[in-house]
């Protein structure tokens, strides 16, 4: 399995990105592992999970 996602990046544009970036970049990057998706839901607003819930479903 090749992995081509440079997950620095993505971690950046995740930090940068508005409540609803964060939310498309975890929900359509390909190829993170558990820990790397971990790591980014660190970096999420908690009181804003629902919302990633909602739009994982």
């Amino acid at each position: 399995m090749q992995n081509n996602v440079n997950f620095e990046e993505v971690k950046q544009r995740f930090k940068d990105a508005d409540l609803d970036g964060k939310i498309q970049i975890y929900t359509s990057t390909q190829g993170l592992s558990v820990e790397q998706f971990k790591e980014l839901l660190r970096m999420f607003p908690i009181q804003h999970l629902d919302k990633l819930e909602k739009a994982m479903s």
